[in-house]
């Protein structure tokens, strides 16, 4: 039985605490499905494109077969279905992210019984690192090399200019 897990986010852009979950969960899953998710609350699209952002993932994870990066849009659950993943990966870095993220896994499990949640925590240097703390620090032209893979501190210098 192949075990398929789905990481889905914005990936506004992908982190090393993303990257990092992502390996964590492959210690444990066969394939795991980053996908990332439309938002049609949001009034608007984000620092990037969806493509860019599936793109920088595929980059990230080169060479890494049972990467797979996609988008979605709709109903995680549903998306999950569809993909055959029993399994939805979310990542939490603190206390503060819990309450949310178990109220949404509670409402997939209503919605999905068949499928689970699992969390699992980034390495203690990425446990405050979020996209929109890279978003923030590029935009005012600060050093975020370490906190991305190449080829996002490449994207991110072609939204702002060089980066400290």
């Amino acid at each position: 039985m192949n075990r398929v897990a789905i990481y889905p986010g914005s990936f506004d852009p992908i982190t090393r605490g993303h990257e990092n979950i992502i390996q964590r969960a492959l210690m444990l899953f066969d394939n795991v499905i980053v996908a990332v998710a439309h938002r049609r609350t949001q009034k608007k699209e984000g620092l990037f494109k969806i493509q860019e952002r599936v793109k920088m993932i595929e980059k990230a994870f080169e060479g890494e077969s049972r990467v797979v990066a996609t988008e979605f849009d709709g109903l995680l659950v549903d998306y999950a279905r569809k993909m055959e993943a029993r399994i939805i990966i979310r990542g939490l870095r603190a206390v503060s992210d819990f309450e949310y993220e178990f109220q949404m896994a509670l409402m997939n499990r209503h919605l999905s019984p068949e499928i689970e949640t699992i969390f699992l925590a980034p390495a203690e240097q990425y446990s405050y690192l979020s996209a929109s703390f890279i978003r923030e620090i590029g935009s005012l032209g600060g050093s975020v090399r370490e906190f991305v893979n190449p080829n996002v501190h490449e994207a991110l210098q072609r939204k702002f200019g060089p980066l400290a």
